[in-house]
């Protein structure tokens, strides 16, 4: 059987929270990967919220130098609306890579969404990789 656990790393990208309102995630750092997957996972959502998620990449960490992923450089996309207990992936392939990539909670109206993010850093430049 093959073995992904020693081959991938996962960090938390959003905390799960319930969200009333945009957030901006954590930057996750790529040095040492050469792939990125983002799982989003969905829980009630409140008043008709209307969230939707997007990732954004960077050279710094500084929040003002973030900028939206192009649809190129992702695999997959995520819906513009999120639906309640939903499960979403999105891949980041940057072609003019990026050492942070971070997602990004949008809010189009409603009240809240319980949400939260995981990135699964792959295709590690020295393996095992450390817990």
């Amino acid at each position: 059987m093959k073995d992904t656990y020693h081959d991938n790393k996962a960090v938390q990208a959003l905390a799960p929270a319930v969200v009333a309102a945009a957030v901006n995630g954590l930057a996750v750092d790529l040095a040492g990967f050469d792939s990125a997957l983002f799982v989003i996972n969905t829980g009630a959502i409140v008043g008709a919220g209307d969230f939707g998620v997007k990732l954004q990449e960077s050279d710094t960490t500084t929040d003002a130098d973030f900028s939206d992923v192009a649809a190129a450089d992702q695999l997959g996309t995520i819906p513009a609306t999120l639906a309640a207990n939903s499960t979403y992936r999105v891949g980041y392939i940057g072609s003019k890579r990026k050492r942070y990539v971070r997602a990004v909670v949008t809010k189009a109206g409603g009240t809240s969404i319980a949400l939260g993010a995981s990135a699964v850093l792959g295709h590690p430049h020295i393996a095992p990789v450390a817990a």
